[in-house]
């Protein structure tokens, strides 16, 4: 066992129950396998393994710590439970080595999970004094010092402005760099004391913790989590299986439109316009499940804050298309 604590005892996992049951008729078919992309202390793949008994579960997490956690966690069902170390976007990759040609169930629980924000060493907390890491996986890749100490002035209100929404970026980007000159970037404590000054005392007010914003923006950066959305979401579709179903819960609007996008896409028919007779290859690949995005009820966000900006859309496959050519771009910098 993990000397941080066992894995069940330090996750709740969000809209597990919801999931399950907009899940159930593609999981509940015999031989049925199912993707956890974001696998993370294993909470929602406990409870597929628990109520669908003939479903194997892929596990992926790019996070060796999360995967050896889940690994304790989910050892009770033995080979049933397949982990895999990879990044999500990588999830065509994965099912193939398996040798598995589609899959019935595909979950993805973005953003950052439990685990890095309750382990001080990482730098996702920012009310914790820790190095400025931020790495989902802390084996390779920039981290979050060095965002700070080495990106322009335009770059860094780029950052906070379109993935933390910050209404100051840009003369938090300026104290920044001038304060690196004097002192490089190192901890997420100084971080915070820097942000509490530059932000209007009424706009923390209004808007809760300065650094929110703040953190959420370098920790998107660093792990490069839009642009591996944007590829992921298209691969994942792809590996579905017809009658499979994929549900997707965000916590960043940006995220959100990536998968509304996605999804809107494979339900829309492709017909051109005047063209009298819709073609079988022009009909719609997905079927919407949910109406738009569900949020958590209240009584989940009461016992568990951190599903209050939770939202989650459910698709189902209904026709196979083939394999699309591949949505993967090259990922900047170092992969991730």
């Amino acid at each position: 066992m993990s000397d941080r604590g066992q894995a069940h005892d330090r996750h709740v996992p969000v809209m597990r129950d919801r999931i399950l049951d907009l899940l159930a008729p593609a999981l509940e078919r015999p031989g049925a396998v199912h993707v956890d992309g974001t696998l993370g202390m294993g909470g929602h793949a406990e409870g597929v393994l628990r109520r669908f008994p003939e479903c194997v579960v892929i596990g992926i997490d790019r996070d060796r710590e999360a995967l050896a956690l889940a690994g304790e966690r989910l050892a009770q069902f033995g080979d049933r439970f397949r982990p895999a170390h990879a990044v999500y976007d990588d999830i065509k990759d994965v099912v193939a080595g398996l040798d598995v040609p589609a899959v019935d169930g595909i979950l993805f629980d973005l953003g950052v999970s439990s685990l890095q924000l309750d382990e001080a060493d990482r730098g996702f907390a920012y009310r914790v004094d820790a190095p400025l890491d931020m790495r989902m996986d802390q084996s390779t890749g920039r981290t979050a010092a060095d965002v700070l100490n080495t990106y322009s002035v335009e770059d860094l209100t780029r950052i906070l402005r379109d993935y933390g929404e910050e209404r100051f970026a840009n003369k938090i980007a300026k104290v920044i760099v001038h304060d690196r000159d004097l002192e490089p970037w190192t901890t997420s404590g100084r971080l915070v004391e820097m942000l509490r000054r530059v932000i209007p005392a009424a706009s923390q007010r209004q808007s809760g913790h300065p650094a929110k914003r703040t953190f959420q923006a370098l920790r998107i950066e660093v792990n490069d989590e839009l642009e591996v959305w944007r590829r992921a979401i298209d691969e994942a579709i792809d590996v579905l299986a017809v009658g499979g179903r994929i549900a997707v819960l965000s916590y960043h609007s940006l995220e959100d439109r990536a998968t509304k996008r996605a999804f809107a896409e494979g339900a829309t028919s492709s017909t051109p316009p005047g063209l009298p007779v819709e073609l079988p290859e022009h009909a719609a690949y997905l079927r919407l499940v949910t109406r738009g995005a569900e949020a958590p009820g209240d009584d989940e966000v009461t016992t568990n804050p951190r599903a209050a900006s939770a939202r989650l859309r459910v698709a189902e496959r209904v026709r196979d298309t083939g394999t699309r050519p591949s949505a993967r771009s090259p990922r900047k910098g170092t992969p991730r």
